[in-house]
């Protein structure tokens, strides 16, 4: 049986928050755009066909969760949520707060700017911010 381990980009991009069920929950460290990440943490996995229908379910309820929970929280213009995965091959789901405002609207976000590193204290107030969303540790 092989062991579940995160890819070294997401390691190296993101601060882990903590987990749900099925996925861990991740921060890239991009203070531009509030942006998360969902991996399952499944091992050799791609593509979301690829989990178990079981998992498929709790991959889109959690994603979900995450969505609705981050929209309000933020106060998102919207929500965009996709799986990429051309440059890190391991099933992940981003989920980006967009707003009109930002500098990036109303194109994607991936690879137009370099990251601007959370600040601490702008990690400890974003971090104070998701505590509604019960993540397990």
């Amino acid at each position: 049986m092989s062991i579940f381990q995160l890819h070294p980009q997401l390691q190296q991009d993101c601060f882990l928050l903590g987990r749900f069920e099925l996925c861990q929950v991740l921060l890239v460290n991009d203070s531009q755009f509030p942006w998360f990440i969902l991996v399952p943490q499944r091992e050799n996995i791609r593509e979301i066909y690829q989990l178990t229908p079981d998992d498929q379910i709790t991959l889109i309820q959690e994603s979900s969760y995450l969505a609705k929970n981050l929209a309000e929280i933020f106060n998102a213009d919207k929500l965009n949520v996709a799986a990429i995965g051309n440059l890190v091959p391991q099933l992940h789901l981003h989920h980006v707060v967009r707003y009109q405002t930002d500098k990036a609207w109303t194109a994607p976000i991936w690879g137009k700017f370099a990251a601007v590193p959370y600040t601490e204290q702008q990690l400890n107030e974003l971090l104070e911010r998701l505590t509604p969303l019960k993540l397990l540790q």
